[in-house]
């Protein structure tokens, strides 16, 4: 089993807006994210520690400007605390080991999937392409990319 960490190197090596989103719990402009529009088959693991977080099959197009996923690859990887910056109360989530912000979670997804909204910053991941995953350690994954 791969280990997973807050790897320093990987933080040194963020452009400001992958900083300022995973390390300052910022939140990338509505519509810019890189992998808003990606549908390509994969999976997104978190930019400092690699660890799995959504599979490209849980992604679906909400309409809020940010990458949305219905549910994690590994829930125990995504942690959810409450946040009540902006004089609201939301629930925000970041990864277990690499502790980068990822983006908050709502209650507004598609009820048939679960009825959850993981609204993700793209400057918070890394999309690893399904024909790359089992080079790089993420082939127990592959089965969960692709719409069943």
């Amino acid at each position: 089993m791969a280990q997973y960490f807050k790897d320093p190197d990987a933080i040194a090596a963020l452009d400001p807006e992958q900083f300022y989103v995973t390390q300052e719990a910022g939140t990338e402009r509505p519509g810019t994210g890189k992998y808003l529009d990606n549908k390509r088959a994969g999976i997104y693991v978190d930019i400092v520690s690699g660890e799995p977080l959504f599979a490209s099959a849980a992604k679906y197009e909400s309409g809020c400007g940010w990458p949305s996923f219905v549910k994690p690859i590994e829930p125990e990887n995504v942690v959810e605390l409450s946040d009540s910056s902006h004089g609201m109360i939301r629930t925000e989530v970041r990864s277990k080991h690499g502790d980068s912000h990822l983006g908050h979670v709502f209650n507004d997804g598609p009820p048939e999937m679960g009825g959850l909204r993981y609204c993700i910053n793209s400057a918070s991941l890394r999309f690893v392409a399904k024909e790359d995953m089992e080079g790089e350690g993420y082939g127990q994954y592959i089965d969960q990319v692709e719409d069943i």
